[in-house]
């Protein structure tokens, strides 16, 4: 072997050797700050969601700061609204429940009552003796570090995110012409497909994503009305709410409103324990990847595929981005690669035909 093959392969063994150092401290600074990346993805896609509303009033009012403020309050005032109308009927029952406490516990203990009951034919009124809640309560003081901590933490993530998606969108217009002119007249073109594909994905997504959450909050007050349970419209507004988080937010529903249901009767906990195990399985494999694949232009396998992924891999907030993160794939796929430009514009183009007769997909 010459001297010259000698260097050659010294050179690529460096350059291996090279890629692979960079590519290990590259993830190493990618888990390091992970959390902050993730309160940047959240942020962009707040961002994303609240932009045509700041673009549609800046016409109105010829100040980006101003219209941008003015969305976010209003984003805000509607969410105190719903909070109110969540937090103060249930602060009311949780207070006449307190009151009732020692009144319920002691007919517990006796086996009397529907709690009595219940632990009774479950043969648990052994753990009801006074001994037992006596280490009961002492242990609740155990993990309140941990969870003033957990609060401390959400709430700096809450304001972070916040003010990231509120930066994100007042200066998006100058982000957008600084790298417009970077790229020159052709990729601009193409960016600009791109990012206006994409804000109509995520629109798309929030939309259809209200939508189930609709249904499961209707579905969910008409079950609890027929079974007599108290504040149906307050437990079924939280069980929309929480429904917006996929996979796992009719779970978290159907514990606020199983609670509700076993404190009203024994029958009417496990009707709506049926209820929620029966839709959460319709939820999940039938709702929404038809109503994701109508409102993001996917198919409902890919949908599907993407969220369990996403969710094995990310957990909460992977599946929360799934969908949207599947469909700017696809629009990259289109766009940067030619078989895929070719296989991809025909069905979306075909989807758009059949929205023309069928009426507009949800959130184009």
């Amino acid at each position: 072997m010459s001297v010259a093959d000698d260097r050659s392969t010294a050179r690529r063994t460096l350059i291996v050797i090279g890629l692979v150092l960079a590519s290990v401290v590259g993830l190493a600074l990618i888990w390091a700050t992970r959390r902050v990346l993730v309160w940047g993805l959240v942020a962009a896609f707040l961002a994303v969601a609240l932009k045509p509303l700041v673009d549609r009033l800046e016409r109105r009012v010829r100040r980006r700061a101003l219209a941008t403020l003015l969305v976010f309050l209003a984003t805000f005032v509607l969410l105190a609204a719903l909070g109110t109308l969540i937090v103060l009927p249930l602060v009311d029952e949780l207070g006449r429940l307190a009151d009732r406490a020692p009144h319920v516990v002691h007919e517990a203990q006796a086996g009397r009552g529907p709690i009595g009951e219940l632990l009774d034919r479950l043969h648990l009124l052994r753990y009801a003796e006074p001994g037992q809640l006596r280490r009961y309560g002492s242990r609740l003081g155990e993990p309140t570090v941990g969870l003033v901590r957990g609060v401390a933490q959400a709430v700096a993530a809450l304001v972070t995110v916040v003010v990231l998606a509120y930066l994100m969108v007042l200066e998006a217009p100058r982000i957008v012409r600084a790298t417009l002119r970077l790229v020159g007249d052709g990729p601009a073109e193409r960016l600009r497909r791109i990012g206006r594909d994409s804000s109509r994905i995520v629109t798309g997504y929030l939309s259809g994503n209200l939508v189930i959450s609709l249904i499961c909050g209707g579905l969910t007050f008409a079950v609890l009305l027929l079974l007599g349970v108290p504040f149906a419209a307050v437990i079924a507004l939280v069980v929309a709410v929480v429904d917006l988080i996929p996979l796992v937010g009719a779970t978290l529903g159907a514990i606020v409103a199983a609670g509700a249901g076993f404190a009203r009767s024994p029958t009417a906990g496990i009707v709506v324990l049926v209820f929620f195990v029966v839709y959460q399985q319709v939820e999940n494999h039938l709702l929404q990847p038809v109503i994701m694949a109508r409102a993001v232009r996917l198919n409902p396998l890919t949908v599907l595929f993407s969220v369990l992924l996403a969710a094995e891999l990310a957990g909460l907030v992977g599946a929360l981005l799934a969908i949207p993160a599947a469909g700017i794939v696809q629009v990259l796929l289109r766009e940067f690669v030619p078989a895929g430009r070719s296989a991809l514009a025909a069905p979306a183009d075909g989807e758009h035909d059949a929205g023309s007769v069928d009426g507009p997909p949800a959130g184009g």
